[in-house]
């Protein structure tokens, strides 16, 4: 069993965490470049969330998102990873409340062997959750496999990571009626699951922003739970304290896997306190499990409890996780 400190070494050091930190050197990239730098994105909502937010001039929203699978996934898992590009589109637009509408894709391989392994994948995912491909962009004589997804869809009102409060209640919702594609860290609670479950499972997300229960919400991505929460932290400009010992989490499965695991169905959310029983009951009545995992805190650390152990995680105050760079991170206190 690794210690509090060990985790949190190795969660810094996890190929997920890396990757989300690029998002930084991206963005800064961007505004250099637009004259009005990322105001000219005319955005909703910052650059951070899961969508770009459009208003679309009827008091909503059109939401559009893109996802790039790694070559690695692709070469290996073909089939998994069609299916994966459309299935994480549609966590992203459910994850700020939305609904999707429809995907398109660009897939690049070597011959159609490897290509038709991924685009029956994708037609696999898109029949279950009911959201067509209306198009996209192929080229069958590239050196190597790659995969990008992006998607359209609608809210009526939005789930932001910009939206959590101190005072907050964390919490994480998330299916764990899956089971770990070896040996990647992807969860998988939807491929082998029922069509009309999948699809009312993610309704729950829209009708959280609609009924006023919950405004502020990210899915779980490579970064894991705890930094899933650190990128929405990050965003509303809060620390947090987390419990690992309140994380919901399979059994039989090390919490150091867990916490670099990316669900099919995993979502952490910012609720304030007197709506934290109702929205946990939403998810019981389908089967999701769903716990109070910390308090979301004014200022800029993020810390991580287990048993009688407390770590510092990160302070944004230092180094940013997803924005601008500024120092090295602090060693754990």
């Amino acid at each position: 069993m690794n210690t509090l400190s060990e985790l949190v070494s190795q969660l810094r050091d996890s190929r997920g965490f890396q990757h989300k930190r690029d998002i930084g050197d991206i963005a800064a990239a961007l505004a250099a470049a637009l004259p009005g730098g990322l105001q000219d994105t005319a955005q909703a909502v910052a650059l951070g969330d899961d969508c770009a937010a459009i208003p679309d001039g009827a008091g909503g929203y059109l939401l559009f998102a893109i996802e790039g699978m790694t070559e690695d996934f692709v070469a290996k898992m073909p089939w998994f990873a069609g299916y994966s590009g459309v299935m994480v589109n549609i966590s992203d637009i459910a994850a700020m409340g939305g609904r999707p509408l429809a995907v398109v894709d660009a897939l690049w391989s070597d011959g159609m062997d490897p290509a038709s392994e991924v685009i029956r994948g994708m037609a696999a995912a898109s029949t279950a959750y009911g959201v067509p491909i209306v198009g996209g962009h192929s080229n069958n004589r590239s050196a190597r496999g790659q995969l990008a997804v992006a998607i359209l869809g609608r809210a009526q009102k939005l789930l932001s990571s910009f939206n959590a409060q101190h005072g907050d209640v964390l919490m994480m919702a998330v299916d764990l009626r899956g089971r770990f594609e070896e040996p990647y860290p992807w969860w998988n609670a939807s491929s082998h699951a029922p069509a009309q479950r999948l699809r009312d499972d993610l309704a729950l997300l829209p009708h959280l922003a609609e009924s006023g229960l919950c405004d502020a919400a990210k899915d779980i991505s490579m970064a894991g739970c705890v930094g899933t929460a650190m990128m929405l932290l990050e965003c509303s400009q809060v620390g947090a304290r987390i419990a690992l010992d309140a994380l919901p989490i399979p059994d039989d499965v090390p919490m150091a896997r867990w916490l670099t695991a990316f669900p099919s169905f995993g979502y952490v959310l910012s609720v304030r306190p007197q709506n934290v029983a109702a929205v946990q009951a939403l998810f019981a009545a389908r089967d999701i499990a769903c716990a109070a995992i910390g308090d979301v805190q004014a200022g800029s650390r993020v810390v991580l409890t287990q048993g009688d152990e407390e770590c510092l995680l990160w302070d944004f105050a230092v180094d940013s996780f997803i924005g601008e760079r500024k120092a090295e991170v602090l060693d754990a206190a």
